[in-house]
């Protein structure tokens, strides 16, 4: 039966500053975006300045609904049989053509070109780039609005790997935990990076609660998403003088410091709707009368985007809406594009909003114009919906591996789909501010899409390894094919389905433990006793000597053998052991705790997390 894969949605800026000897190498960088298609007319794929592409490009562009290709984006096609055999013909037009913004998003985001006067309803105005902003970008679309099917998935992985692609960037995955064997995106991308291929995929939006994570495989770089320092706020300002930040993205707003009457959801309902429906704003529950004029206060969730609440809001005659967060989103602040002049505020700032009602029969309020703040703090911060560890199928291997932008990201966008992707919003933008786990994917492409046009050698496990322990490591945590088909043994599978990533003569070995594998981080998820694990790490840089460091973790001591390292020539390898055991005190400990191990020779930092339980 068919796998129908959920995609994970999100978005991007923050954009990494490169010297003039990356951004002309990087037109030799091939990226492939694995999503829903692309809008090649946007101005993030112009090819200016770019010169023919190299000819080792076996890709090409699918011209089905007037899709054109150029020396920027190299290639775009579409994949539908697993769809159609699924659930029938798709009643969509067939073409690479994106359609709702999704796919043109996060292929900016790994290597848009460079377009000036990029910005959403004109916030975040300024140049939009990608990571790698000279490198070709091809795109792949796999997903409809039915889904995402595992047939296409494969076919798309399948077709970039034919093409040629250096860098593979997937903002999609699974829900729940998938078995490698049974994994399309594991099975497929293996056999990429079995041909040097690097691969980077979403972690998934299913947090806060624990092994969520998707994409956990171990030759995949797994990105989790966090904020940046700029937020989009809107202030609350309450009859009681009470002001509350907020964030939203309205291209409307009432007049500065005007007041309106206030109202909370429930007050508001019809006389056949629920308390609770009403509460939540949800469709056909509020009376136009009692709703009109006023600004509305509306509950997060119940199923329903947050934009289309305001839409409701705004077709009862709401003038403004107030979209407060029940106690499950805690804090958490998403920025959208609402229709209407409104504000997002959190849950502690709801109940101050409650409590003011409930004081005086006629609370009023004001929403301020939105405004662009930047140098926010605390930032970076993790963001609530992304998918958290541990790993489901191997908690020794740390996932998600890093955390990069992934709140209030702009990049470009489809000019058919609406900004608040709801079809009753007949707005239209070139470009669009969005969060996701699939919006900080992509902003890791672009950064291995760098670190490959300056070190074409290295293989896709260094450059993970150098992005996760930091940029320029001198050292690297290399992995090879052999390395990832012993873990493949690990896990009890046919011997005929590990060969068929490599080595057709590869035969299991007969002590492999998991607490060999060359990975740059160390995780111990059930610490009972004296543990070891064996790393192993490459010299990429200069000769010299490499001294460790280590921050323990609460209660843990950690021991590390040898202490130094010396290396006379790149490429020379040197292995070394970190022997972990619990203090005495500490045997009622049941959370994760963490610290760090730090290689260093004066010049480089080579950090590596630990986490023990």
């Amino acid at each position: 039966m068919e796998q129908l894969l959920k995609t994970q949605f999100g978005t991007r800026q923050n954009m990494v500053k490169m010297s003039s000897l990356q951004i002309l190498t990087q037109a030799n960088i091939f990226m492939g975006n694995i999503t829903q298609g692309v809008w090649p007319e946007s101005k993030s794929f112009n090819d200016e300045g770019m010169g023919p592409v190299p000819t080792r490009w076996k890709g090409f562009c699918e011209s089905e609904g007037g899709v054109r290709c150029n020396r920027k984006l190299i290639g775009a096609r579409y994949f539908y049989k697993g769809c159609n055999a699924a659930i029938g013909p798709n009643t969509t037009e067939l073409s690479a053509r994106d359609t709702n913004g999704h796919g043109s998003h996060t292929l900016s985001t790994a290597g848009g070109s460079f377009a000036p006067g990029a910005s959403n309803f004109g916030y975040g105005n300024g140049t939009a780039k990608g990571g790698s902003p000279k490198a070709r970008v091809a795109a792949y679309k796999v997903c409809w609005p039915d889904g995402c099917f595992s047939a296409d998935i494969l076919a798309g992985i399948d077709a970039a790997i034919s093409d040629g692609v250096d860098v593979m960037s997937l903002s999609l995955g699974g829900t729940g935990m998938i078995d490698y064997s049974t994994d399309v995106i594991a099975i497929g991308t293996l056999t990429a990076v079995s041909r040097g291929i690097s691969v980077v995929a979403s972690s998934g939006n299913n947090g806060p609660a624990a092994f969520t994570s998707s994409n956990v495989a171990p030759w995949i770089f797994t990105v989790a998403a966090s904020t940046m320092d700029r937020d989009f706020s809107a202030f609350v300002i309450l009859g009681n003088n009470k002001s509350l930040k907020g964030t939203s993205l309205s291209d409307k707003a009432l007049p500065a410091g005007e007041s309106y009457p206030l109202i909370f959801g429930d007050d508001a309902k019809t006389a056949n709707a629920t308390t609770g429906n009403a509460t939540l704003c949800l469709p056909g529950t509020l009376d136009p009368i009692k709703v009109a004029g006023k600004i509305i206060v509306c509950l997060r969730g119940g199923g329903m985007a947050r934009s289309d609440k305001g839409i409701v809001a705004a077709n009862a005659g709401a003038s403004g809406m107030i979209l407060a967060n029940g106690q499950s989103h805690g804090n958490e602040l998403i920025t959208d594009p609402h229709i209407l002049p409104a504000s997002h505020i959190s849950y502690t700032d709801g109940l101050a909003v409650l409590a003011y009602l409930n004081s005086t029969k006629n609370a009023t309020a004001s929403i301020s114009p939105v405004q662009t703040e930047l140098g926010v703090k605390p930032a970076p911060k993790m963001a609530l919906f992304s998918s958290r560890g541990p790993n489901s199928l191997d908690p020794e291997i740390l996932k998600p591996d890093i955390a990069a932008p992934g709140v209030n990201v702009l990049a470009a966008y489809s000019e058919v789909a609406s900004p608040s992707e709801s079809i009753s919003d007949k707005r239209r933008t070139a470009f669009a501010i969005l969060s996701g786990t699939s919006m900080s994917c992509p902003h890791v492409s672009g950064i291995v899409g760098l670190l490959k046009s300056q070190h074409p050698d290295w293989s896709p496990a260094a450059i993970k390894s150098a992005i996760m322990t930091t940029a320029d490591p001198g050292l690297v945590y290399d992995l090879t094919t052999n390395d990832y088909q012993n873990l493949l043994c690990h896990h009890n599978y046919n011997i005929s389905f590990i060969r068929s990533f490599g080595n057709a003569s590869y035969t299991c070995p007969e002590n492999f433990t998991i607490s060999e594998f060359n990975y740059p981080s160390i995780a111990f998820p059930n610490l009972t006793g004296s543990a070891t694990v064996t790393r192993r790490v490459k010299n990429v840089g200069s000769p010299g000597t490499y001294n460790v460091h280590v921050l323990a973790p609460s209660g843990i001591s950690v021991v590390v053998e040898p202490e130094s390292l010396s290396f006379t020539q790149p490429g020379e390898e040197k292995i070394y052991k970190v022997t972990f055991n619990p203090a005495v005190n500490s045997t009622e400990q049941k959370d994760y705790v963490y610290g760090q191990l730090i290689w260093s020779d004066g010049k480089h930092e080579v950090k590596s997390p630990l986490v023990v339980k």
